[in-house]
């Protein structure tokens, strides 16, 4: 029998769940620990409310954690709980699936400064992420500034610029919907150190911009290059660049509420207040060799909140070798070190999409495959019980997680799929409840 412990229950553990039941079926045992009370992580708390769709995959992963043979074990911090020299003792093999949870730094002058936040903070308080729920972000500036040019920029952007009516159907927690609806923002700024084609941003994010009530999109159409330059861009790039040439040539945002401005060619150089944010000051850049070299030609932009949205870093674990230039965990192609290894984000940094995930927990567990052989030497799951009733340690199973989602679908406001609870306590209050 071989005994696996995943560290992380988002896509990337529990597609690496999935490859180690293909590989060895009824001969593997794999407990899935994550901090929360809750799975499924970046499905649950990174992922747009209003991207339900997207969600969905998290029905697949439930198939594969209601097999015998896999084990949740919720409300388990490494570190606080259980060390990973502790789980390697126990287990087999050890895959650390944690992500990419934290937000880059700008390291930029003023970046401390009240309402300024990362994407990962703010994306979290608006889907209900515990560590963010208190964010409390001031909204009652007209103009806000969100730094970057991915998926992630657009996800924040058409989250502020939403009327209430459009987020029926989405699963956006209670005080982030309150909060935006009193929200007085009616200009939003993107600010890019490239040009439009070098945008991270995929045609579907970009196009749904065009379809906003009470909000529109307008590109500066000098900044565009000409349309026969086009050709050399992949399919989908071309597509996103589209939709910049249809935002450059609309005029109907003198109509709407909230203009959604694309400043492209400008990279931020500092922020700047007393207490909070008050203005960002820009350099004007240019491209050489593609990349963006400042000017020297600087101005200011007036803004109440600013959201950096320009990457993530996994969080580190003590004893586990990092790569501080990259911002994951050290590695050769998974492996850490003999018993040790990584997958997804937490492997490869904040790249690719959900699915990229799962040809990296199989290719993984191959390896694992090779390096444990027919395992049997660790205790396992008994091994684990056994520490856990000895240090006080209450974890939740995935039969208690189904108690807290039953609850928050139960507790959901007219025309959501549920109200999320925000904090821990809530949580464990659900799965120990009937």
């Amino acid at each position: 029998m071989r005994h696996i412990a995943i560290v992380g229950s988002g896509p990337a553990g529990y597609y690496t769940a999935e490859a180690a039941l293909k590989q060895w079926g009824d001969g593997v045992r794999i407990d899935i620990f994550d901090t929360l009370p809750v799975p499924f992580g970046l499905i649950r708390t990174g992922v747009a409310p209003d991207h339900q769709s997207i969600k969905g995959v998290s029905r697949r992963y439930e198939a594969t954690a209601l097999t015998e043979n896999v084990r949740f074990v919720g409300n388990v911090m490494i570190g606080r709980d259980v060390t990973i020299s502790e789980l390697q003792n126990l287990y087999d093999a050890v895959i650390l699936a944690t992500g990419a949870p934290n937000d880059r730094k700008l390291g930029l002058p003023g970046e401390n400064l009240a309402n300024v936040f990362g994407s990962a903070a703010f994306v979290g308080w608006y889907n209900g992420h515990p560590d963010f729920a208190d964010l409390d972000p001031a909204l009652s500036h007209d103009t806000a500034v969100v730094i970057g040019n991915g998926n992630v920029a657009l996800d924040v952007v058409r989250i502020l610029a939403k009327s209430n009516d459009e987020f029926e159907g989405s699963d956006i927690v209670a005080h982030a919907l309150s909060a935006l609806d009193a929200s007085r923002i009616r200009k939003i700024v993107i600010l890019g150190r490239r040009g439009p084609h070098q945008i991270a941003m995929t045609p579907k994010e970009l196009g749904e911009l065009a379809h906003l009530t009470r909000a529109c999109p307008h590109v500066d159409a000098s900044d565009l290059p000409d349309e026969a330059d086009d050709a050399v861009l992949d399919p989908g790039q071309r597509k996103s660049v589209g939709h910049l040439r249809a935002f450059a040539s609309a005029n109907f945002c003198a109509e709407q509420e909230v203009v959604i401005e694309f400043d492209f060619f400008a990279a931020p150089r500092a922020i700047l207040g007393k207490d909070r944010v008050e203005e960002v000051e820009v350099e004007r850049t240019r491209l050489d060799n593609g990349k963006a070299v400042g000017t020297g030609e600087t101005y200011r932009i007036p803004a109440g909140l600013v959201i950096a949205c320009i990457g993530y870093q996994t969080s580190k674990i003590p004893d586990v070798p990092y790569d501080e230039h990259s911002g994951h965990f050290s590695n050769e192609e998974g492996r850490i070190r003999p018993g040790l290894y990584c997958v997804g984000w937490a492997r490869r940094g904040p790249t690719g999409t959900i699915g990229t995930n799962r040809p990296d927990g199989f290719a993984v567990i191959e390896k694992v495959a090779t390096d444990i052989g027919d395992g049997a030497s660790k205790a396992g799951r008994p091994g684990f019980d056994a520490l856990a009733n000895e240090r006080g340690v209450q974890y939740v199973k995935f039969t208690d997680w189904q108690k807290i989602d039953k609850a928050e679908i139960a507790n959901a406001r007219e025309g959501a799929p549920r109200e999320k609870f925000v904090h821990v306590d809530q949580m464990i209050e659900a799965a120990t409840r009937g």
